[in-house]
């Protein structure tokens, strides 16, 4: 609405310029007649149609001005709102850091390497991979392992025996997942009763669930995204040009 008013003040004030224009320009395309004018007359007549000349260059001037001002506000606001648009795809795709309401959820060793007689083993990138897709199924937003962002192109897997998340190991107890979500308190009551626990206890590993706090701070994807370049539809066989 405040750019139609913009426009339509803008338009009015252009209209009235033109009237200007249209009158000084009759005024000096007028037919000559004889001029019975004495000499004082005359140059009080100079004086007034180099006034309203300066005027008429005055008001160019101004309208120029005006111009390039809205003008300039109309960059400025396709620059905020692409900037805008630009700073939200970031934090889609994790770029930024972010804070909110969430929970912490804390791996360990169950028993130790004593009681059980058996090395200590990195969690199995399966079932971290299932514990990731049930935060998400409870509506977390964010999620980092060991201050590690998970994003959509995040790999979990077991290299030469390590369990690494995007190439960093994850082979030093505790590891830490910090999750932001929608409504933590449903958050930490869902996940206490999901199945989770006993599965990690299957693996010699201590799943705990901390109650919902508040300001998790969760740092940013340090990776970098990779784009494959775009290439061209290829159209069907029977598909018309």
């Amino acid at each position: 609405m405040k750019k139609n008013n913009r426009f339509i003040s803008l338009s009015i004030l252009m209209l009235i310029f033109g009237i200007m224009l249209s009158v000084q320009f009759n005024s000096l395309k007028a037919p000559k007649v004889r001029d019975t004018r004495d000499i004082w007359d005359l140059r009080e007549d100079l004086k007034k149609e180099q006034k309203k000349q300066l005027e008429l260059i005055s008001e160019i001037d101004k309208y120029e001005k005006m111009l390039n001002t809205y003008s300039h506000q109309e960059e400025t606001s396709r620059t905020k709102a692409l900037n805008e648009t630009l700073q939200n795809l970031k934090k889609q795709a994790g770029f930024t850091d972010v804070t909110g309401n969430g929970i912490i959820i804390t791996i360990s060793q169950l028993f130790s390497e004593e009681l059980t007689g058996e090395s200590i083993q990195n969690p199995p990138p399966d079932l971290l991979k299932k514990l990731i897709n049930e935060l998400n199924m409870y509506e977390a937003e964010e999620i980092s392992i060991n201050n590690r962002r998970v994003v959509n192109t995040t790999v979990i897997r077991d290299i030469n025996g390590t369990t690494k998340i995007d190439g960093y190991p994850l082979d030093n107890y505790p590891i830490t997942v910090k999750v932001i979500g929608k409504n933590a308190d449903k958050l930490y009551s869902r996940m206490n009763a999901s199945s989770l626990q006993d599965l990690f206890a299957g693996e010699n590993l201590d799943l705990q669930i901390k109650r919902p706090e508040k300001q998790i701070k969760i740092k940013a994807y340090e990776g970098s995204m990779q784009v494959a370049p775009l290439k061209p539809l290829e159209k069907s066989k029977g598909e018309n040009s």
